[in-house]
């Protein structure tokens, strides 16, 4: 007989991308048991994707202490954890869903300090014995929304992960329209093409000049306004290397153009940017997951990660990875390729 939950909490402590893969079970849980209240316990730097969704009940933030600054800072961001854990215990869950392939010891000790009397989560066998629903882990590369739908199985839920959801927020996205309405050369109704050109792995950056010239090619044929996004600061900032350099370059390439620098501080501002567009270029990464999760078409670079794991879920989108398994060995005539192909997708999927 499938359970009938009264209280959930759903856990996951990783990044951005991670976690916006994660929110098909929220539409799954809902569907399922509209009656049940869904919670969400996440980290301070990725909370924005799951704050304010229309079908959570309540979001849990903890600090991870490497984010908190200095000793005294860490030794704050502990003892709020000591609260957090009182909280959530007062919840009274009947389940948590530790959410994620890895880290699962550490969501596991968490699940029991709130007292979860359900603990599911994947594991190995003989692993991770306090879990009470153990699930193997997919023998075979499958995309992380699919594969963590896996531990919706002892509720009753199975079948194909739905898309992936987020709900940005209206005053950011107003904030970026009035922005790029003051443009020199913009003019309403047109087409808005989103660029987010800052990538962790070196593997996954296009160079500032391909961009650029990409940018000239989709305004010069499609007479789009143009938003370009980027993670700020210095490319040699020890703990937040940003790409300031890089976005100066592209802006000043296109200073012709109607384009509307983005530099996001914030998680929420790019959520909201990003919810500004029409359709998006990218490299695989949080921002790209960010981009699905609104429901935008999207040409996505790919490096050194697996596209069969990480592509856009239920979007269209086309994925340009090259053999070498650099992006800076996609030229631009094989990006606007990739382009058209988008253009001419509808509402199906496609990679290559």
């Amino acid at each position: 007989m499938t359970p009938t939950p009264r209280r959930i909490l759903i856990i996951r402590r990783d990044n951005i991308g991670d976690l916006v893969c994660t929110t098909p079970l929220i539409a799954a849980l809902r569907q399922r048991f509209p009656q049940a209240a869904i919670d969400f316990l996440v980290n301070s730097y990725n909370a924005p994707v799951v704050e304010g969704h229309p079908q959570v009940d309540r979001v849990f933030v903890y600090t991870k202490a490497k984010h908190a600054g200095g000793a005294r800072a860490r030794l704050g961001a502990y003892l709020d954890r000591l609260g957090l854990a009182w909280a959530l215990r007062r919840r009274g869950y009947d389940w948590a869903i530790l959410a994620g392939r890895t880290g699962v010891a550490r969501m596991l000790r968490t699940a029991r300090l709130a007292g979860a009397a359900n603990i599911v989560g994947f594991a190995r066998p003989g692993e991770l014995r306090g879990l009470t629903h153990p699930i193997a882990l997919p023998g075979q590369p499958e995309h992380e929304a699919a594969a963590t739908l896996r531990l919706l199985a002892p509720l009753g839920i199975a079948g194909v992960a739905p898309p992936l959801s987020l709900a940005p927020r209206p005053a950011e996205r107003e904030a970026f329209a009035r922005q790029l309405a003051q443009c020199p050369g913009y003019r309403p109704g047109m087409p808005v093409v989103a660029f987010h050109v800052s990538a962790r792995k070196p593997s996954q950056r296009w160079p500032a000049e391909r961009v650029a010239a990409m940018m000239r090619a989709l305004h010069q044929h499609e007479g789009c306004a143009l938003l370009l996004f980027w993670s700020p600061g210095a490319p040699d900032h020890p703990q937040h290397p940003g790409d300031d350099d890089k976005a100066a370059a592209i802006v000043a390439a296109c200073a012709d153009l109607p384009l509307l620098p983005c530099p996001t501080e914030r998680l929420e501002q790019l959520i909201g940017g990003l919810a500004l567009a029409d359709r998006v270029v990218c490299s695989d990464g949080g921002a790209m997951h960010l981009a699905a999760g609104l429901g935008k078409p999207i040409l996505c670079f790919f490096g050194q990660s697996d596209a069969r794991v990480w592509h856009p879920w239920q979007v269209p989108h086309v994925v340009l990875q090259p053999p070498s398994h650099d992006v800076g060995d996609v030229d631009v005539a094989m990006a606007l390729e990739g382009w058209e192909r988008l253009q001419g997708q509808g509402k199906s999927n496609s990679t290559s």
